[in-house]
């Protein structure tokens, strides 16, 4: 039996699962300072529920994993963490609104694989239900901003809003405005000739091409798009929306052309990318989705929603170089003597420690500290021992210096 993976899925070894910790930690400490608490809903939902027609779309459903279980009953992989957290509030009518949760982990889409992109990924998501204002829209900009100047990245976040696009149809005389939507949402991809030509093949007049086209490559800042677009559009709530959120925060750009395939979105809608760099997919995205949760109700009460989604995998993927190979603080070397009670002194200090158990020589364990990038070695002979004084080596610039465990223990805390 030849030993492989399934195609778009990885191992995550330590080194990259360290990487998956220090950005969750980030993200968990964000999303708690701007008060959300956690859920957690199950990777297997009712395929129902996956494919009501106000959940995810055709297009997702493509790329769902189904299965049946012995009852019978087909079920599915999540896609993304939305549709299942419109479920549970949908599920607990007596919920305290707003509520606002987050939830980290894995969805699954059996789509195409490029560098950015699996079948199996974890998201890490920010959701609130029950606030309409611009002012929470705002709040998610400011989000993605935070999480990601403390991890050191350079973005751009992009925001639309769906309500503009189909203004834009609406003008242009589209009958089918989702279909035109999504080849509007490649444009990233291929470009403004491709889009043109995906249109004619639609049997799309040239005239409304040209309208969608015009408007959508409108230039300038985000005043100037949104008074260029008054001007086309007229009375429009998308753009009165857009100009709400200008008033609280214009840290991000106003792209018309951004569409967003996923059918349940209904207002403002976000992607973020780098601003520099080989990876060109979206790093988060997100958007409104003010229909959903009544519409799994089957009920006329408004459930205004929105929420954005981080990219773990491809967050890692742009932090590639950033790469921690151990979680062990410091590395006691014995020589000759049992080390129990002093490794003992140190975790129970807080301190994580690990020792080697083999008798290898000093040399060998120098090197092997050295390759996990381990910060400290403490070396523990029976000089050391009959002292109470130990050799605590910097293993980045070499000095060493003989320490009791109190002073080695402020030192290594």
């Amino acid at each position: 039996m030849k030993l492989e993976l399934a195609k778009g899925v990885n191992d995550t070894d330590p080194e990259r699962k360290l990487l998956e910790l220090k950005v969750t930690d980030t993200l968990r400490t964000v999303f708690e300072l701007y008060g959300y608490a956690p859920l957690d809903t199950p990777i297997l939902e009712r395929y129902d529920i996956l494919a009501a027609k106000y959940a995810g779309g055709s297009e997702i459903l493509k790329e769902t994993f189904t299965l049946t279980d012995q009852g019978k009953r087909k079920l599915g992989l999540r896609y993304d963490l939305t549709v299942p957290f419109a479920r549970y509030v949908g599920m607990h009518k007596n919920l305290k609104l707003p509520f606002k949760r987050y939830q980290m982990g894995k969805a699954f889409r059996d789509g195409p694989i490029k560098l950015g992109r699996y079948r199996e990924f974890w998201q890490c998501d920010v959701d609130s239900v029950g606030i309409s204002s611009m002012r929470l829209d705002a709040e998610l900009i400011s989000i993605f901003h935070d999480v990601f100047n403390r991890l050191g990245l350079a973005i751009i976040v992009k925001v639309n809003h769906r309500q503009i696009l189909d203004a834009i149809m609406q003008k242009a005389g589209i009958s089918n405005a989702h279909e035109t939507i999504l080849i509007i949402d490649k444009l990233e991809k291929i470009g403004i000739d491709g889009v043109r030509k995906e249109l004619k093949e639609k049997n799309i007049s040239t005239k409304s091409i040209d309208i969608i086209l015009n408007l959508i490559s409108i230039q300038g800042n985000n005043d100037k798009k949104i008074k260029a677009l008054r001007k086309e559009l007229g009375t429009c709530v998308g753009l009165d929306e857009m100009e709400e959120i200008t008033r609280y925060t214009n840290d991000f750009i106003f792209d018309i052309s951004l569409a967003r395939g996923l059918t349940y979105y209904t207002g403002t809608i976000y992607e973020v990318f780098l601003k520099k760099g080989e990876i060109k997919s979206s790093l988060g995205s997100g958007g409104r989705y003010d229909t959903m949760i009544g519409n799994f109700l089957e009920s006329k009460e408004k459930y205004p929603a929105v929420g954005i989604s981080f990219g773990l995998s491809t967050i890692c993927d742009a932090l590639k170089d950033t790469t921690v190979k151990t979680t062990t603080s410091v590395y006691v070397i014995p020589i000759g003597v049992d080390c129990t009670e002093v490794i003992k002194h140190l975790r129970k200090s807080g301190i994580n420690t690990d020792s080697d158990y083999s008798s290898r020589n000093i040399s060998s364990n120098l090197r092997f500290a050295s390759s996990l990038g381990i910060p400290y070695v403490l070396i523990v002979g029976s000089k050391e021992v009959s002292h109470n004084k130990y050799t605590l080596r910097n293993m980045q610039t070499g000095k060493e210096e003989l320490l009791n465990l109190v002073e080695l223990t402020k030192r290594l805390l």
